[in-house]
Parts: C-alpha cells; structure tokens; sequence
C-alpha cells in the first residue's frame, strides 16, 4: 500500500505538468518563446523587460524549454556580462519556482520509491547535498527534469538553493562566452 502513493503524487506531477502545457500552448504564450521576441523586451526597456524575462525564463523551465534559448536573448541583448546576470537572476527565480511548486503537487516522492537505485542515489545526496547539486547544476543547469527530481527527492531547500546558487555561475558564463563569440563572428545583431 505505500508504494501506490508515490505514483499518485508522480502521476500528479505528470498530470500538472500536462496542464501547465496545455495553458501554454492555447494561451498563446509559445509565441513568446522565441529568441527575437526576448531579445526585444530586454532591449525595449531593460527593467520590465527583465521582469518579463524572469517570468517567461521561469515558465519556460516548467513547460520544458531549453534555457539556452533565454541565455542567448539575454547575452545578445543586454551583453555577455549583463546577459549572465540577468540569467543568472532568471535561473534562480526558476528553480525556486520550480522547486516549491513540483515540491506542492509531488512531495517528496522519489523517496519513498523502493530500489536498489534510487535508494542508492538519494543516499549519496543525503550524504552531501550541496555538493551533489553544485555538481549537478555545472553538468545540467536549470534542466527541468533534475529540477523535478530534486524537488522530489526530499532535500531540503536550503540546500537546494545553496547548491544551485554555486553550481550555476560556472556553466552560465561558459555559455555567455560562447554566444557572445557566435556573435562577433556571425553578426547575430
């Protein structure tokens, strides 16, 4: 009988997840989700620009769009330096946000998964928690997957957000380098 309840809380998730998606796409909010429209608001008015930024940043990570895609608006924008900081910001609102919400409607349902597998990999997080999401973090940034895992996996948010806020400078100016040399080099703007 308890292992029926964490396949409620993941069919949950997964049904949240579904309807998140659902409102996106019949709202018209994909239109949105481009490189252009982004590089347009950041570049219209850099600070209701940054906020739609962080809005569209933070439900794009929960409907599953690359953040690479905000990366790149914001490096082209607003420069490698400006653009890495305001994803940086957006990043973190988004984790946060993905956090508490998949945390609310899916608990701490991995753990209480049974298998040798989970069991042993929430053991080496319980072990060290931050250094296992930095490392995270600088291996699959803001993917919303390991956004969703984490939240499910009982750490705690202190942790959770410590790990996150050390992991991410590093691979986000990596990228902010990278694009910032796609740009001189294919005169993108």
């Amino acid at each position: 009988m308890t292992t029926v309840r964490p396949y409620k809380r993941l069919l949950a998730v997964l049904l949240f997840l579904i309807l998140l998606l659902a409102i996106f796409e019949l709202s018209g909010l994909r239109s949105h989700f481009n490189l252009a429209y982004l590089h347009q608001q950041l570049v219209d008015n850099p600070i209701t620009g940054l906020i739609v930024f962080i809005l569209i940043f933070t439900l794009g990570n929960l409907v599953q769009i690359p953040g690479w895609i905000f990366l790149a608006a914001a490096v082209l924008a607003l420069g490698k330096t400006w653009g890495g900081m305001a994803t940086y910001a957006a990043a973190i609102v988004s984790c946060t946000v993905t956090y508490f919400s998949i945390r609310f409607v899916g608990g701490d349902a991995l753990r209480s998964l049974n298998g040798k597998l989970s069991t042993r990999l929430l053991g080496q997080l319980d072990a060290h928690p931050i250094r296992n999401i930095v490392l995270l973090r600088m291996l699959f940034q803001t993917a919303p997957p390991l956004n969703y895992a984490l939240a499910m996996s009982g750490v705690r948010f202190r942790d959770y957000f410590v790990g996150t806020l050390l992991g991410l400078p590093l691979p986000i100016m990596a990228y902010c380098v990278f694009f910032d040399y796609l740009d001189m080099q294919l005169h993108l703007h």
